[in-house]
């Protein structure tokens, strides 16, 4: 690997961008491929690609990302936040009804990630002191 990509990799919020970009990714490409081959409806792509990339997004923010082992509790945590973001995304995104689409887009596609990043930093997979038994 060149040395200049892996100093990148060093940073946690590159590894982040990079795997919510997969993530994204992986959900646009199920969601079409859903929608174009098998006719089904938006509702039921969109969710199919949901799962499929919260999936993949959890196993690399906490492999990859976070380095951490995989558990029923941060998964949970990870659920809670990503899905909470997803609600809140609409609800700026229907605040913002009267405003530019394009804008409208931009605004949830740089603040989610930001806070999500930080909510995941600090909460999901927040680093607990070692023991003392």
């Amino acid at each position: 690997m060149h040395p200049f990509v892996e100093k990148l990799l060093t940073y946690r919020l590159i590894r982040f961008g990079l795997t919510g970009g997969l993530a994204s990714l992986t959900h646009i490409i199920i969601a079409f491929t859903l929608l174009l081959f098998f006719a089904t409806n938006v509702f039921i792509a969109n969710l199919i690609g949901f799962v499929c990339a919260f999936g993949l997004s959890y196993l690399m923010q906490s492999l990859f990302v976070f380095k951490k082992s995989l558990s029923l509790k941060n998964a949970t945590r990870f659920f809670i936040v990503q899905f909470s973001a997803l609600l809140i995304a609409q609800l700026i995104s229907e605040l913002f009804s009267e405003t530019n689409s394009y804008l409208r887009v931009l605004l949830v596609v740089f603040m989610i990630p930001m806070v999500t990043y930080v909510i995941h930093r600090f909460w999901t997979y927040k680093e607990t002191p070692p023991s003392t038994d």
